[in-house]
Formats: C-alpha cells, structure tokens, sequence
C-alpha cells in the first residue's frame, strides 16, 4: 500500500474512526438473522430447478426406481452430514464467507483463491442458467403443448430472466427479497401439489410402477456416484447459510438447529416428489424428459472445506464421490481439473503480493478507495 494518503482518503478514514469511536461495538455486521431466518435461507436455496431436473439423471445411473429412491434418502443424509460439519466449522470459524473463509484458514490463499475462480466463472453462472433454462422451459411447455418448445426461444427467455433479476438486485434489495419470497413459496406449492397428486394417483392403486423396484438396478460403483451426484445436484446450497454466520444470531445454537430443521424438512419433500414423479410417469418417461450434466468440482471442494478432523465419514464419502467418476467421465473430470488449475496463473499475476507487478497494486488500491467512496463504506472491525 502507498505511503502517502491524499486528503479525500484522509477524510474517508478519518469518518471510519469517528464512526468506531461513536460506536462501542465498533463497525461490523449485525446480527439480526434468527432462528427462522435460516431455515428459510436454507430452504429457499435447495429447493429449486433441481428438483425438476435431477430425477432423470438419478433414475438413467440408477438404472431402476428402487435404488433412485435410495440415492435420493441417501443424498439428503449425507446433505445432513456435510451441513452438520459445516456447522461445526461455522462456530468453530465465526466469520463469513462460508468455504472461501474455512480453506483460507486451513489451507491458505492460493486454495481459497481457486474455490472462488471456480466459483465465479462456473458454479454460480451454471448454475443460474440451468435455473434460468428450466424456468423457460416451464413457462413455454403450455405454449407448445404435445411438443418440444424452440431452442432459440428457450435460451432467449432464459437470458431475458436472468438480466432482468440481476436488475432487480442491483437496484433494491428489498424488490430482490420479495422476489426470493414469492419464488420459494410458489417452488414449495408446486412440490406439495406434486406430492399430493401423487399420493392421490397411488392411493388409487396405480401401483404398477413400483411392481419391480429393483430390476435394473446398476451395481457399478462410479455409476452410483454419478447418481449421487445428480441427486446432491438438487440438495446444493446446504452450506450457504455459512456465509453469513456473523450475520446469525447466536450461531452456536441457531446455525445446528436451523440445519437439523430444513435438512430433514427438505429430504422428505425431495422423496415425496420423486415417489409421485414414479407413480405417475413410467421410467422412460422419466429418462425422456430434460435434465442437465452434474458439475463435479463443487465436490472437490467441499471435500477440502471439510478437513479431516472433522467427521471422517463425510470426507471419505467425498473422496469417493470425487474419484470414484474419474473412469466413467474422464473428459469431464480432466476438464474440470483444467478450470481449477487454470486459476493458479491468475493468482500469482493479480492476487499475490509477493508477486503483483507494484502498478497493478497501485491501481487496485486506488480503486478500492473509489469504490469505498462511490458506495461510502468503511472496513469492518476485526477483534480476535
């Protein structure tokens, strides 16, 4: 950092000390998050596109409806498992940033730094658009019934979406809440009346699906895993109320007990589902329908996030399902590995102090002030 300040950095500082000086708890997020608060959060991000989506890539590596069922009560348990850690590491490790905070600690920047390059440039914008394209695939179904809708017609209404919700959050928070609260309640009444039509249908006695649960039933093991894959595909996002732990009121009580309420509350809606989705449609309607490839570097690190003190049959569950796909999908891991790997450049050109060319620091130093300035906001206080 310079070692001259100008004095419009000088009057930005000295406003942060006047506010710490006024304030005996100094600058730093509120905890206004309860209890409720993080069910909700936590709820509100599992259950979406998912749900929809994943049956189709459960049943095809399952090969029957048995084992699918299986995988998906497995999924949610071992969803369970892995919150349960994180909630450990969460009161254990008080600060926000979820696994971006726990490697950091555990394993140091350059780690953290590409959970974060893997994060921005695939988890988070694929994820939006499988969001997005399922969203459009919906809503356009009833204009072509009996037919695929267009290709192009899909894709457009699935960017139009996604730009005008990113409108919405840049603009106000409060419109981009209300959004997230209509979206979960109507993703919620769609899963209940699903399950509700299904138990009807089957308290009828259409119980010829389920006549042999398990014939087909696929043994090999790197097929299990992608099958687990799929379903922790719709169980993703059990660990983002992590990232705003210091956001939560008495995390080391409501952070387990939140977990301990949606992760079950969930499973049984995911198993509910899928038994409906197998009353009503047969399995090659099921495999017919649309579905999306499973990414396999979230896994990794999560695996990672969790350190080996923490409950061993997590991570060697991890481990599994991290190796285990390698030699039915090599092209995807190998290129997954290519993404991570990539990210190393990046950080030893643009993040590393030891190696940031001095402009490039000076740059980002003054654009910082900028932003701190443009957005008047000040550093949070920092107690150990």
């Amino acid at each position: 950092m310079p070692d001259k300040v100008a004095p419009a950095e000088k009057s930005v500082l000295s406003q942060s000390k006047a506010a710490r000086s006024n304030s005996d708890e100094g600058i730093k997020l509120k905890k206004e998050l309860g209890l409720w608060n993080g069910v909700a959060i936590i709820v509100g991000i599992i259950v979406g596109a998912g749900i929809f989506v994943s049956p189709k890539g459960v049943l095809r590596n399952s090969g029957s409806v048995g084992q699918a069922l299986i995988v998906w009560i497995f999924s949610g348990i071992l969803s369970l498992i892995g919150a349960l850690c994180y909630a450990e590491l969460g009161t254990m490790i008080p600060k926000s940033g979820g696994d971006y905070a726990y490697i950091s600690d555990a394993f140091g920047p350059l780690p953290a730094f590409l959970y974060l390059w893997v994060a921005l440039f695939i988890l988070v914008p694929t994820g939006n658009a499988i969001t997005a394209l399922t969203f459009a695939q919906y809503i356009l179904q009833p204009v072509w019934p009996g037919c695929e809708p267009p290709y192009a017609a899909i894709r457009l209404l699935a960017a139009v979406i996604t730009c005008l919700l990113t409108v919405i959050n840049c603009y106000n928070v409060k419109w981009a809440t209300r959004v997230q609260d209509i979206f979960t309640g109507t993703k919620i009444f769609a899963l209940v009346i699903i399950m509700v039509a299904g138990v009807w249908w089957l308290c009828m006695g259409h119980t010829e699906n389920f006549q042999h649960p398990m014939s087909g039933t696929n043994t090999q093991p790197g097929y299990i895993a992608l099958a687990v894959y799929s379903g922790l595909f719709s169980y993703s996002g059990w660990n983002y109320l992590n990232f705003v732990t210091e956001e939560l009121k008495d995390p080391y009580k409501n952070l387990p007990k939140a977990i301990c309420i949606s992760l079950p509350l969930v499973t049984v809606i995911y198993v509910f589902a899928n038994i409906a989705y197998f009353v009503v449609l047969t399995q090659d309607e099921i495999l017919a329908s649309n579905a999306v490839a499973v990414l396999f570097k979230k896994k990794f690190f999560i695996s990672v996030s969790v350190s080996i003190i923490l409950p061993i049959i997590f991570f060697i569950i991890c481990a599994f399902l991290v190796t285990l796909p390698c030699y039915v999908s090599p092209w995807e891991v190998g290129i997954g590995i290519i993404i991570i790997l990539s990210g190393i450049p990046v950080y030893c050109i643009f993040i590393d102090e030891k190696t940031k060319p001095a402009w490039l620091i000076n740059v980002s130093y003054n654009f910082n002030i900028a932003c701190a300035k443009l957005f008047m906001c000040v550093q949070e206080d920092k107690t150990e």
